[in-house]
C-alpha cells in the first residue's frame, strides 16, 4: 500500500471538504479549489481528516492513490496558507513593474513584455529587480513562475535572465585568446 496515500490528510479549522460525483471541493479563506478524481480512486471525509482509497493494488492504482493525496493535501495547504514563488531579474537594464493588472518586464529586447496574470493568481513587483507570484493553487503559481522564466532564462556565461530565488546557474568560462605563434 503506498505509505503517502493511506496517511490521512488533517483538515484545519475554518476549512471545509466536501467531495461528491468524483469531485473534492475544497474551501477556506484564500478560495475554493476543485480537483476532479480518477474513477478508480475514491476519497471518504471523517470529521477533520480526508482518507484516500483505491480499488485494487495494481501499480497504476499504487500511483494515483499518492499522488491523489498529495494533491488534496496541497488544495488543503493552498486554501489555508497559500503557495508563493519568487523570480529575480539579473542583467544591467532588466527591470518590472506593474501597470495596471499587467506586469511589464523589461528584458533586453526592443519591446517591452506585457504578461497577464490568471484571476486566482496575484503577481506584484516589489522592486525593479525581483517578481512574487502568490496564489492558493500550487500548480497554476508554479505554472506562471515558469512561463515568467520562459520569456529570458538564464544564459550560462554571464547569468542574465529570469531565474528563481535560489537557482543556481552553473557558469561556463568564456573563449580563451588563441596562443601567438
Amino acid at each position: 500500500m503506498s505509505r503517502i496515500g493511506r496517511k490521512p490528510v488533517v483538515v484545519p479549522s475554518g476549512v471545509t471538504v466536501t467531495s461528491s460525483n468524483g469531485v473534492v471541493t475544497v474551501k477556506g479563506k484564500l478560495g475554493e479549489l476543485k480537483e476532479k478524481l480518477h474513477s478508480r480512486i475514491t476519497v471518504e471525509v471523517k470529521g477533520n481528516e480526508i482518507l484516500v482509497h483505491r480499488v485494487s493494488d495494481a501499480r497504476p492504482d499504487r500511483a494515483l492513490h499518492g499522488t491523489t493525496r498529495a494533491n488534496i493535501q496541497n488544495m488543503v495547504k493552498g486554501v489555508t496558507e497559500g503557495f508563493s514563488k519568487k523570480l529575480e531579474l539579473v542583467g544591467v537594464g532588466y527591470k518590472a513593474e506593474i501597470k495596471g493588472k499587467n506586469l511589464a518586464l523589461a528584458l533586453g529586447f526592443s519591446h517591452s513584455i506585457i504578461f497577464r496574470a490568471p484571476e486566482t493568481i496575484k503577481v506584484e513587483a516589489p522592486t525593479q529587480t525581483s517578481i512574487l507570484v502568490s496564489g492558493s493553487d500550487r500548480q497554476l503559481v508554479g505554472l506562471v513562475a515558469a512561463k515568467l522564466r520562459s520569456f529570458k532564462q538564464p544564459e550560462p556565461y554571464k547569468g542574465k535572465g529570469v531565474k528563481y530565488e535560489n537557482e543556481y546557474i552553473r557558469r561556463k568560462a568564456g573563449k580563451t585568446a588563441a596562443s601567438a605563434k
